[in-house]
């Protein structure tokens, strides 16, 4: 119970100390006695650290996060996802936190890799470099291996020493916060705190597994082999375990690199226009896509060819899922808002009892003010996201695997748009979405005679989608912000809420205590 106290006071501290509260206020009022707390847990007998002013909120708020370590760069990159939460706004502002800590030692790394993989193993490594780039959870290295006789080229990830323990610590901590502050502040149990810290716990540590991660990456390789341009790095299993991952390395140019592309004579236009269709493609084709797409991510090879790295994070979608995508995106460029409002119906992502016409209406209130717009203006991600504010007002089910992929569309529309500014995303998915249409065989060929029909496939469609192994469940339930009634996550939340209830009937003097001790000594 101490420590668990002791880890939580400093964690207060951490967080009482840094500009959040400040920032938060902008965007929602905290609280009265939160704010007490938070002068409580500030309270310094040294001169407080002064505050870059010419930052604006955002760049404060995830400079505080990011100084205050792993646990609280994940909570600020879980909170970007989940605007039903802390809004719109803040939500924006968290989506530019960076993933970046000072790197640890190669010598540490040195003796991960040997105990991880072995010591044979470790001895086929060759010249491994310095850190190469370093994140909250894991840095990469670049080295050779010995494959079978031939030498390689390789990145090695490597996960942080310690970083799993010292992260479900402090989560544990955050999520007693939660509860304490759910227990107080009756209001703030509709935003379901607890539910949110521990599905942050749950994605978090199968990421800090990253035998998932070169998983996801051998699969999506798979998938994606014939792809003309396109390129997933080899995964080397004989050098990858829990801990460290081993695949090729990119010789290449980050994709924000946009001069370095042209001096290259890389078609800039081509690689916008490329990167739209490959991700469309695999979302509608594979149904598993890249769910993390930001420029740093995606680099251009030597040959031309695009390469994504870091595989943490993946997205997918379901047969119906598929069609719904494909039905809505045309179907808002048609202004048919009542075959859209029908398969909202149809496909059970409202209830029965929504009147058909009120919903098409609006619909209509999304879709018309883009007609206004040039079509290149018209952005596919942000207009799915406009969606689901209004169906969301119709007790729409949320669909998780459609807010990644929302969210998905959203940058790989302005990493396209980066590369070219005159991008036009609909010109550009039309072929990928035909071709799809056409592949599923459906009666008729066309786009607008398929999409005609479209509602009476849904209906043979499977009620529920494939079965996802256990680390794409994790991404599904992050999204949503639920857990499965019947699923071992849920009997765990509820283990640990019945903990948290025995260690807050130990603990409010102990707590006490730990405070006014912490006052004198800090």
């Amino acid at each position: 119970m101490i420590k668990k106290l002791i880890t939580l006071f400093k964690l207060g501290r951490k967080v009482a100390k840094s500009d959040i509260l400040k920032i938060t206020t902008k965007f929602q009022e905290p609280p009265v006695i939160i704010k007490i707390l938070f002068k409580i847990l500030s309270f310094s007998f040294s001169k407080n650290k002064q505050i870059n002013v010419d930052n604006n909120e955002g760049e404060r708020l995830s400079n505080s996060l990011q100084s205050m370590g792993t646990t609280f760069i994940k909570l600020g990159q879980f909170l970007a996802t989940r605007p039903d939460i802390i809004g719109d706004e803040l939500s924006k502002e968290l989506e530019n936190l960076q993933d970046r800590l000072p790197p640890f030692s190669i010598n540490e790394a040195k003796e991960i890799i040997r105990k991880d993989l072995g010591e044979d193993t470790f001895n086929s490594i060759i010249n491994l470099s310095e850190p190469v780039a370093a994140a909250s959870i894991a840095q990469v290295h670049k080295a050779q291996i010995n494959d079978s006789g031939t030498i390689k080229d390789v990145a090695i990830k490597i996960l942080r020493p310690k970083i799993k323990k010292i992260f479900n610590e402090e989560i544990d901590a955050i999520m007693l916060f939660a509860y304490f502050v759910e227990s107080i502040v009756k209001k703030t149990k509709r935003l379901k705190l607890i539910e949110v810290v521990f599905l942050l716990k749950e994605i978090t540590n199968l990421e800090m597994d990253l035998r998932f991660e070169a998983a996801a990456a051998n699969e999506y390789a798979e998938n994606t082999k014939n792809d003309v341009g396109f390129k997933v790095p080899k995964i080397y299993w004989n050098f990858t375990s829990e801990q460290v991952m081993t695949l090729d390395w990119i010789d290449g140019v980050s994709i924000r690199e946009t001069e370095e592309l042209k001096k290259q004579n890389i078609n800039t236009d081509k690689i916008a226009e490329d990167v739209i269709q490959h991700f469309l493609r695999h979302a509608v084709r594979d149904g598993f896509f890249h769910a993390d797409m930001h420029q740093g991510n995606i680099f251009v090879d030597t040959n031309g060819q695009i390469v994504p790295i870091d595989f943490g994070i993946m997205g997918r979608l379901d047969k119906m899922s598929k069609r719904f995508l494909a039905e809505i995106l045309f179907g808002f460029i048609q202004r048919d808002y009542k075959k859209v409002a029908e398969v909202h119906l149809i496909a059970g992502l409202v209830p029965k009892q929504v009147p058909i016409d009120d919903l098409a209406q609006a619909l209509r209130s999304i879709g018309e003010p883009i007609f206004g717009q040039a079509v290149k203006d018209i952005s596919g991600g942000k207009l799915l996201k406009q969606l689901f504010d209004v169906t969301e007002k119709f007790n729409m089910q949320t669909q998780p695997q459609l807010l990644m992929l929302q969210k998905t569309m959203v940058v790989v529309e302005g990493v396209a748009r980066k590369l070219n500014p005159e991008t036009n995303i609909w010109i550009t998915s039309k072929p990928v979405l035909e071709n799809w249409l056409k592949e599923t065989k459906d009666p008729l060929n066309t786009i607008n005679e398929t999409l005609k029909n479209t509602t009476e496939v849904i209906k043979r469609l499977p009620e529920f989608p494939e079965i996802m192994d256990k680390a794409n469940q994790a991404l599904t339930y992050l999204a949503s912000g639920q857990i499965p009634q019947n699923s071992n996550s849920y009997t765990a939340l509820n283990n640990k809420k019945s903990e948290m209830v025995a260690f807050r009937n130990q603990s409010i003097i102990g707590l006490l205590v730990v405070v006014i001790l912490g006052l004198l000594v800090f």
